[in-house]
C-alpha cells in the first residue's frame, strides 16, 4: 500500500487559522461523532478522512456507495416565472457560453462563468426544475459568483443565495440501492436527470444523477431541519459509508475531472482546459447564439485556431507521483519548460501516480513521452487519455 496516499491531507493547512475561524456545515457535528479529521477547506471546517482512511475510502467508493458532505459548496436559486424561462436563460447566457434556453426542464448541465480574456471564473452546475434555475457554485467562489450573476440576472428575476445550506454526495455503484431505500423514484432517473422528490419521513428533497468521482451517484438538498436524520440514514446502510476530501480529490482525479483554482483558473480557456464539449453547439460561431459571453471572441477563435496549450492526462513511470508544481520538458536535458502539473497523486484503482497538466500542443498528443523535474531528477511521464478509469454514470 503507497505510503503517499495517506499524505494527502497535508495539502490541507491552516495557514495561522484557529478551527473557531472556520464556518460549519450543517453537518459538523455528525462528522465529529463519526470521527473524522477535520481541515479548513473554502472558509469551511470539512473532514479531510474518516477512521477507515484515505486509501480504503476511495476503494470502498469506487466497489459501494460513499457519503460526502458539500455544503461549503454555493446554491443558487434563480426565479422563473416573473420574467419567463426565455429571459431569464438569454441572461444567465450573457455570463456563461452554455445554452440554457434549450435545457428542458427536469435535466442539468455543467458549465462556467467566463471573463472578458476568456478565462474560466468559476465552474457550475446548473439545473432547470421547471419553477426556477438551481446552480451550484464551487465554496470558494461562491461570493464572487452570486455578484456576477446577480449582476446579470436581477434585472430580470429574483435570485436567492442559499448560503451553507445542506448538500449530500452519494457517489458510487451502490448509490442507487442506498438512495432507494429512502427515495424509491430515484431509480428511474438517468444521469443528468434533476427533481424534487417527496419522501416518506423527510419531506421533500431535490435530487440530480450527477456527481464529481466518475461513479454513478446523486447529489441531494434536503431541508436543513432534516439534513443531519437523512444523512444517518443513509449512514445505516450497509453499502454507504463517509468519505472526505483527500478521497474526493483522488476520485475525481482518476476521473479526469478539473478541480477549480488547480487545472482551471481565470487565467485558462475552456478551449486550453479541453473542455470544449461543454459548450453546446447554438452557443459556438455559426450557431443561433453564437457568442454574446465574456470573452467570447478569444474562445471561439480558438475553437477555430486551436490554443497554445492544452490540458492532457499523464502517467508517471514508476511509483513516484508528480503533484502540482511540477514542471515539464520536452526531453532530459530541455532548458526550458513545455508545462506544468496542475494536479497530481497515487490512483488507487489505477494502482499507480496520475496526473493532469497543460502541455504546449505540439506535445500533447497521446502517447507522447515528457520528463518532470522531480527533486532535480528528470523523469519520464507518458500524455495518456482521461479518464485514468472508466466513467460509470446511468445514461
Amino acid at each position: 500500500m503507497p505510503k503517499d496516499i495517506f499524505n494527502i491531507a497535508s495539502a490541507w493547512k491552516m495557514d495561522g487559522l484557529k478551527m473557531s475561524d472556520l464556518l460549519k456545515t450543517p453537518l459538523f457535528d455528525l462528522h465529529e461523532a463519526l470521527g473524522a479529521k477535520m481541515v479548513p477547506f473554502a472558509g469551511y471546517a470539512m473532514p479531510v478522512q474518516y477512521p477507515m482512511g484515505v486509501m480504503k475510502e476511495h476503494t470502498h467508493t469506487r466497489a459501494g456507495a460513499g457519503l460526502f458532505d458539500v455544503s461549503h459548496m454555493g446554491q443558487i436559486s434563480v426565479d422563473l416565472h416573473e420574467a419567463g424561462h426565455e429571459a431569464v436563460a438569454l441572461a444567465l447566457e450573457s455570463i456563461i457560453p452554455q445554452d440554457v434556453l434549450g435545457l428542458k426542464a427536469g435535466r442539468q448541465r455543467y458549465g462556467f462563468l467566463t471573463n472578458s480574456a476568456g478565462g474560466i471564473e468559476d465552474d457550475l452546475m446548473f439545473a432547470n426544475t421547471g419553477d426556477y434555475l438551481q446552480l451550484v457554485v464551487n465554496g470558494a467562489r461562491k461570493h464572487h459568483d452570486i455578484k456576477l450573476i446577480r449582476a446579470a440576472i436581477k434585472p430580470v428575476a429574483s435570485v436567492t443565495f442559499n448560503d451553507n445550506a445542506p448538500l449530500l454526495a452519494l457517489q458510487g455503484p451502490r448509490a442507487e440501492d442506498a438512495l432507494a431505500s429512502l427515495v424509491p423514484e430515484v431509480r428511474d432517473m438517468n444521469f443528468m436527470d434533476a427533481a424534487w422528490i417527496s419522501t416518506k419521513d423527510f419531506g421533500s428533497v431535490f435530487v440530480t444523477r450527477s456527481g464529481y468521482t466518475g461513479e454513478d451517484g446523486f447529489e441531494i438538498a434536503p431541508k436543513s431541519e432534516v439534513a443531519v436524520e437523512f444523512a444517518r440514514a443513509l449512514l445505516n446502510h450497509d453499502d454507504v459509508e463517509p468519505i472526505g476530501l483527500g478521497a474526493r480529490d483522488s476520485l475525481r482525479l482518476e476521473g479526469g475531472l478539473c478541480l477549480y483554482g488547480h487545472d482551471i483558473d481565470t487565467d485558462t480557456t475552456p478551449v486550453e482546459a479541453a473542455l470544449t464539449w461543454a459548450i453546446q453547439k447554438v452557443r459556438r460561431e455559426g450557431g443561433d447564439r453564437e457568442g454574446g459571453f465574456p470573452g467570447a471572441d478569444v474562445i471561439l477563435g480558438q475553437f477555430r485556431d486551436g490554443a497554445a496549450r492544452k490540458r492532457v492526462g499523464l502517467r508517471p513511470e514508476g511509483r513516484a507521483p508528480m503533484r502540482e508544481g511540477v514542471e515539464l520538458y520536452a526531453n532530459e536535458d530541455a532548458d526550458t519548460p513545455i508545462g506544468h502539473v496542475t494536479s497530481g497523486g497515487f490512483g488507487p484503482t489505477v494502482g499507480g501516480p496520475v496526473a493532469m497538466g497543460y502541455l504546449t500542443s505540439n506535445h500533447s498528443e497521446i502517447g507522447t513521452t515528457v520528463f518532470g523535474d522531480l527533486r532535480g531528477k528528470r523523469l519520464p511521464l507518458t500524455v495518456t487519455k482521461m479518464p485514468f478509469t472508466t466513467a460509470n454514470f446511468k445514461r
